[in-house]
């Protein structure tokens, strides 16, 4: 711009200017006393009048530069209205639907395609929400998938969001949404006895006739809880919350008892189960005995030293040990690993279950429960057990061994 044309620009502003204090003193607009302060309003005070942003663009007792701004049309009033902040799905919805193969879901949600929509239908009647003025729905299927993206992952709510396209609320909220649709529609279902005669079969394939099931409990770690946190110390000394199961030969859940903290021994979660009071009044298994040696022995269970010995559930000897004992005991505990794979697997699959959880008491157990339900789906549907999820899995449980009770080490020793 030429030197002229800077001086006329400069001098037609300060006219304009001047026309605009004219225009406002003879319609004798009210100015502040420059000796009263201004007055900042507190968080959650309601007033009348603008809020004060502590951003003085007033000189003199005259009018402000922002009052002087809206008479020349440069500043307009701005529209208050929700707003969300625009995400992308693309990822999500060109990709992962339309893309991956089989290999990529197995890898990423611990189950192919076919499987997660047949999960999906399965939700379906729980998940379903319908879209509001606001906002639209998430779709069954987007939400199970969140889910499961965080279930399998140690990744943070806030990291599973930007995956998908949402805010991490929204991850916990699919999270609590899809097990308790879980609980609602599928635990009962994948999470039962099935065919008793397979299970025995399938155990006396493997040396000891006429087992039901194999027993044990592990310790999924928590974040302190508000209340009674001191009972969720377990031996290791850590926070935790107990997850008993009795699984079949093929290592899938016939029956969970989860919600015990940590401090609790295991004979006792076992001793106040529904599982124990069936099995007492023997109407867990069918009546089904064989005979062994001179005693008939019913359809029994298996557990480690820590269980008491019952007529319908065997542990190993302890102590010196003759060859016959030996044997024995080299059978029940060929048996009894299929419990110890059972979650091994479990934990490997969802990993979340090796990092503290920092959920409500009871949205853990129904995350504990959901992940057991999912275990059995993967494993009925024959779904690949990566090696590399047992590697991560080594990995994050480092920090969380397994405490053993002093039945379990002295019979070790």
């Amino acid at each position: 711009m030429e030197p002229a044309q800077i001086t006329a620009a400069i001098m037609s502003t300060m006219n304009t200017t001047r026309i605009v204090l004219e225009y406002m003193q003879s319609q004798d607009m009210p100015r502040r006393n420059p000796d009263q302060p201004r007055r900042r309003l507190q968080c959650g005070e309601e007033s009348d009048e603008e809020i004060d942003m502590d951003i003085d663009l007033s000189q003199g007792t005259g009018p402000s530069n922002v009052e002087i701004m809206v008479l020349l049309g440069q500043v307009y009033g701005v529209e208050h209205r929700f707003w969300a902040r625009e995400t992308s799905t693309d990822w999500w919805d060109r990709i992962v639907l339309q893309v991956w193969d089989d290999s990529q879901w197995l890898r990423n949600f611990r189950m192919r395609k076919g499987t997660f929509m047949e999960l999906c239908d399965l939700l379906s009647p729980a998940l379903k929400h319908q879209n509001t003025r606001m906002r639209a729905a998430l779709t069954v299927e987007k939400r199970v998938v969140i889910a499961l993206w965080k279930l399998a992952t140690p990744d943070s709510y806030w990291s599973v969001g930007n995956q998908f396209g949402v805010g991490k609320s929204t991850v916990g909220a699919a999270v609590i949404q899809v097990a308790r649709a879980m609980k609602d529609l599928v635990i009962s279902r994948v999470v039962t006895l099935g065919n008793v005669q397979a299970i025995v079969d399938g155990f006396a394939e493997m040396g000891f006739p006429n087992c039901g099931g194999a027993i044990d409990g592990t310790h999924i770690p928590i974040l302190a809880l508000e209340h009674q946190a001191t009972e969720y110390i377990n031996r290791k000394g850590y926070f935790s919350m107990l997850l008993q199961a009795l699984v079949d030969h093929k290592g899938r859940f016939t029956n969970i008892n989860v919600g015990w903290p940590g401090k609790v021994h295991d004979a006792r979660v076992f001793r106040h189960s529904g599982l124990f009071r069936k099995l007492e009044k023997g109407t867990f298994f069918p009546d089904q005995k064989v005979t062994v040696g001179d005693v008939e022995m019913p359809i029994l269970i298996l557990g480690d030293p820590a269980y008491p010995l019952m007529p319908w559930l065997m542990k190993p000897y302890t102590g010196s040990l003759d060859r016959s004992q030996d044997l024995f005991n080299y059978r029940l505990s060929k048996c009894r690993m299929v419990v110890e794979c059972a979650f091994g697997r479990l934990k490997a699959r969802w990993c979340s279950l090796l990092t503290r959880s920092d959920l409500s008491e009871k949205n853990i157990s129904i995350v504990i429960a959901a992940c057991c339900a999912l275990h059995n789906i993967c494993e009925s549907k024959g779904e690949t057990f990566m090696a590399g999820w047992e590697v991560e899995a080594t990995r994050l449980a480092a920090d969380y061994a397994q405490p053993d009770t002093r039945a379990v080490r002295g019979a070790q020793q």
